[in-house]
């Protein structure tokens, strides 16, 4: 079924300088010299909207003075519809700071609109601002109920229930909102009211081709397509070629870890990005900017390199704080920027039907990626086998990131038999030489052999080796790996010396 989400930002023109997520400092808003937008902690000290300059600083001395920026706030909200793809490519702009999302092929892959609209608005909250959000089976219709739930939230009231999802009740609901919300309505609200119709349901039994003559066709037209009478049209949001975003902090910053607010704004429209252009990205740079001017210096860049690609934001943003946590700035910062360095066609899901035991290679993956953040890449390594017969050269161990750039190179060398031989779990770094007892040697007890020899002689341009492997059982049964050195010559010195090299699981 056709359903939409409107999404209308009542505060926008607050939350570009102060985001919900920051310490309410008593922020306000003017515009020509009068209040436009007041913070809760500003509203509770009696400012309200339309007040001037004067009145503001006699109630709130300390409030912090805003200049309205239109630029600032067209930006924002090209964000949040950036971020809002990750749920429909299907967004569009509307006027007065309102978006609206066709989300009716999104209601399945989501869990259904309660727990869309649930995950809608936990985004807003991340990106720092506060919405009104209504649901409705046309678009000028979630229009309408968003602008309204956006008034009342205006004015420090509650925004009420803004969702319809059948005609039958989205027609109850458009009935009681007042007609001053319809764009094409205001220039005539003096004559509504003098007439006594203030809200749409009575707007609607008014004669047509009178209301046409007087009020122009715009206004029919908006009201029908509120109540699904007429197609509407939509240019929607395309997402750009490649991805760098930036934001403007709303203080100085002397602490890493503070900065995980804003670096998840950015990851929300990263993530929204790649999910419009069906990518995954492998490397992000987040840049900490710094003061500029004469005693300015460049940004310090923070680069993450993910073993397996990701469109994930709650792995992106776990990166991230991991890697915060321990970075130290040079200088306090002031605004942050994020970019895509290296992307990829996003994989499709897996083909089994049963989910594999342990989790899948992506779980395993995020795993690995958070090890390495958090403990940094030279002590997250994995096995990278070389293609050598020589146990102390194979047995290789790169980290994390290199080791899809390698692994290929390194299989398509490795000798066609290496991986049926024997091969312990644990090889030592360094091979132990063993005591010999009655002739056989001895580790915490005497040592059986237990297998065939074999023999491995390699290394002749370089350093060479001559060894009998063997696996030995001790007297608690656990299975070692030992090797013979083969002695060319006759003497005192003659006798075989044996060596553990490994340990079997």
């Amino acid at each position: 079924m056709r359903l939409w989400i409107g999404l209308s930002l009542p505060q926008l023109a607050l939350e570009i300088f102060s985001p919900n997520w920051c310490n309410d400092a008593g922020s306000v808003v003017l515009e020509q010299e009068r209040v436009l937008a007041v913070s809760p902690l500003a509203r509770a000290a009696g400012v309200g909207r339309g007040m001037r300059r004067g009145g503001v600083l006699m109630l709130m001395p300390e409030a912090r003075l805003h200049e309205r920026d239109p630029a600032r706030e067209a930006e924002a909200l090209d964000a949040v519809a950036l971020a809002m793809l990750q749920f429909t490519p299907q967004v569009a702009l509307a006027e007065e700071a309102t978006l609206l999302l066709d989300i009716g092929a999104s209601l399945r892959l989501f869990g259904g609109i309660r727990a869309l609209c649930a995950r809608v608005r936990a985004s807003l909250q991340a990106l720092g601002f506060t919405a009104s959000i209504s649901c409705a089976p046309t678009a000028r219709a979630a229009w309408l109920l968003a602008r309204a739930g956006a008034n009342r939230l205006a004015h420090g009231q509650r925004q009420g229930r803004g969702r319809a999802l059948r005609m039958a009740s989205l027609e109850r609901r458009l009935e009681h909102l007042p007609v001053a919300l319809l764009p094409p309505a205001r220039p005539y609200m003096s004559w509504f009211e003098g007439i006594g119709c203030e809200r749409l349901g009575e707007l609607r039994r008014l004669p047509r081709p009178g209301l046409q003559r007087r009020c122009g066709r715009e206004l029919l037209d908006t009201l029908d397509a509120a109540y699904g009478m007429c197609p509407e049209l939509f240019e929607w949001v395309a997402p750009p070629e490649s991805f760098r975003a930036r934001l403007e902090l709303f203080d100085r910053i002397e602490q890493a870890d503070l900065l995980l607010a804003g670096a998840r704004h950015l990851v929300l429209q990263l993530v929204g990005w790649l999910c419009a252009r069906q990518l995954a990205v492998e490397r992000i740079t987040l840049l900490m900017e710094h003061e500029r001017g004469r005693v300015g210096m460049p940004p310090t860049p923070l680069e993450i390199a993910l073993a397996e690609p990701s469109w994930r934001d709650e792995h992106l943003v776990r990166l991230l704080k991991e890697r915060l946590a321990r970075q130290e700035l040079p200088a306090p910062v002031i605004g942050l920027g994020l970019e895509a360095r290296q992307v990829r066609a996003m994989a499709p899901p897996t083909e089994s039907l049963f989910p594999e035991p342990g989790g899948s290679e992506e779980d395993r993956m995020r795993m690995l990626e958070l090890l390495v953040a958090r403990l940094g890449a030279d002590n997250v390594l994995q096995a990278l086998p070389q293609a050598d017969y020589r146990p102390e050269v194979a047995n290789e161990w790169v980290p994390v990131q290199q080791k899809a750039e390698r692994a290929a190179q390194a299989a398509a060398r490795l000798p066609p038999d290496v991986s049926s031989l024997p091969r312990p779990s644990w090889l030592l770094a360094k091979p132990i030489a063993l005591l010999i007892r009655n002739h056989r040697p001895f580790y915490g007890s005497p040592l059986k052999v237990a297998s065939t020899p074999e023999r491995i002689e390699a290394g002749w341009w370089s350093d060479t080796q001559t060894r009998d492997y063997f696996i030995a059982e001790g007297q608690d049964h656990t299975l070692y790996w030992i090797y013979r050195e083969r002695i060319v010559g006759s003497g005192e010195d003659a006798e075989p010396r044996w060596y553990l090299h490994g340990l079997f699981g």
